[in-house]
């Protein structure tokens, strides 16, 4: 899809994703200290917003500018000091251009993209991360397909962990999980959850991957 075609999707719908941030972004994350993150493809802004909550310095990026409107207004209603942690960027995944510094943190949370196109974002978001980071990738796994529910019914643009770790070869990072992961979706959710609440008895297959560039 492209820019359009997720404004389109976006406007179509009040907050597509909800508020509460992903599981797998929560689990891996949640006790890591505090810097400065990249959340790639970032919508409307939940694990961006949830990771400024907890003191770091987010940049989100995303090419919908639909999304990115709503990410604005949900800071708007944010206290203060976790508003003014949180910037949001229009941009592509697979040509944004990241500062010399690099981030010490970089998400990339459900960016279906055909091979080639992913491979570029995943190698621009390797490419961000400062010595120390880590790297989240999280996305629906190849097997959501017969084995999961919800997420796109598109083959071509989704990938295995093992995918993941091919696109990043030679890129200087140490893998610290890999796996395949099922989620819990609520029933009503259906084919639009990203990581919601449990429920329903019915699962999400996600491919799950954890790198860091040593210090």
């Amino acid at each position: 899809m492209d820019s359009r075609a997720w404004d389109e999707r976006y406007a179509a719908s009040e907050l597509v994703w909800g508020t509460e941030p992903n599981r797998w972004v929560v689990r891996e994350l949640a006790g890591l200290a505090p810097g400065r993150a990249l959340d790639l493809a970032a919508g409307e802004g939940r694990n961006s917003i949830w990771l400024a909550g907890l003191g770091w310095e987010v940049t989100g990026l995303d090419f919908s500018t639909v999304a990115l409107g709503r990410a604005e207004r949900l800071t708007a209603s944010l206290p203060d000091e976790v508003a003014d942690r949180l910037t949001w960027r229009h941009g592509d995944a697979r040509a944004f251009e990241a500062p010399p510094e690099g981030y010490d943190l970089v998400v990339v949370a459900y960016l279906q993209l055909a091979a080639e196109d992913r491979r570029a974002a995943l190698r621009r978001a390797a490419a961000a991360l400062a010595p120390g980071g880590t790297l989240l990738v999280v996305g629906h796994d190849s097997a959501n397909l017969t084995e999961g529910v919800g997420g796109p019914q598109d083959p071509a643009v989704l990938y295995t962990a093992e995918d993941v770790l091919a696109d990043l070869a030679g890129a200087g990072l140490q893998t610290v999980r890999a796996e395949r992961a099922l989620r819990p979706v609520a029933a009503e959710a259906g084919h639009r959850d990203r990581g919601g609440p449990e429920g329903g008895g019915a699962v999400a297959v996600d491919a799950l991957v954890r790198l860091e560039r040593p210090a």
